[in-house]
């Protein structure tokens, strides 16, 4: 009598039969699995953002190019300077011996910026997909469960064939826990997954305004 009156989320989740319990560990999974990634994108982005301001501030500081590069070197750590280092290395691959540019070197030096750029976005946006399917499946997967439960709570019913409250309401909110659940996991999947998307593309704006501004400077050497 004591555990049909109890009905804490922990009793309910032990009441409830194989499959809808299977339904809880997944969803409750994914919110763990949702939440992790949130945190790790948001303090990705906060160092991202960080490292193009500090690296905004030397490019423009006055220092000589050349010098900047040989200072952080061809691997460097920084998201902003990987761009910048991708393209000063196709700026002085461009330069043959006698002094003279080797022709097109605008265009690879502008494609090797752009690809330098779409790996770093790769690495900004990973994880992103997680709290998209989430988002999207996590109340389908949770209804599932609910409707499972339901047609148990049914069949005990008929097979005790009373209707009265006590007996239908456990199995009724063990199945509605299901979609609850589902819905706690697929909500901050959905909000954040527009936040981070959206400082995703911010971060990434931010490096093609600088390739473009970086292609310009160069455009104006290799014109002179």
């Amino acid at each position: 009598m004591e555990l049909a009156t109890d009905y804490t989320m922990w009793a309910l989740f032990a009441r409830a039969t194989l499959t809808v319990k299977l339904v809880m560990l997944m969803l409750m999974a994914a919110s763990i699995w949702c939440w992790a990634v949130i945190i790790d994108k948001m303090i990705q982005y906060r160092k991202a953002r960080a490292e193009a301001e500090i690296f905004d501030r030397a490019f423009w500081s006055g220092e000589p190019l050349d010098a900047l590069f040989d200072q952080i070197g061809t691997t460097p750590q920084g998201q902003s300077q990987k761009i910048f280092a991708a393209g000063m290395l196709e700026w002085r691959r461009s330069h043959r011996q006698d002094g003279g540019l080797i022709a097109g070197a605008q265009a690879r030096i502008d494609r090797s910026m752009d690809v330098a750029i779409n790996k770093e976005a790769a690495k900004l946006q990973k994880g992103l997909p997680v709290l998209a399917t989430v988002g999207s499946t996590a109340p389908f997967v949770g209804l599932f469960g609910t409707v499972w439960g339901i047609m148990n709570a049914f069949i005990e019913i008929a097979e005790s064939q009373t209707t009265n409250l006590a007996v239908v309401a456990p199995g009724i909110a063990e199945a509605l826990l299901a979609t609850g659940l589902g819905l706690m996991a697929a909500i901050p999947a959905v909000i954040f997954y527009n936040k981070l998307s959206a400082d995703s593309d911010r971060v990434v704006s931010g490096y093609e305004a600088f390739a473009d501004e970086f292609a310009t400077i160069l455009s104006r050497q290799l014109d002179s």
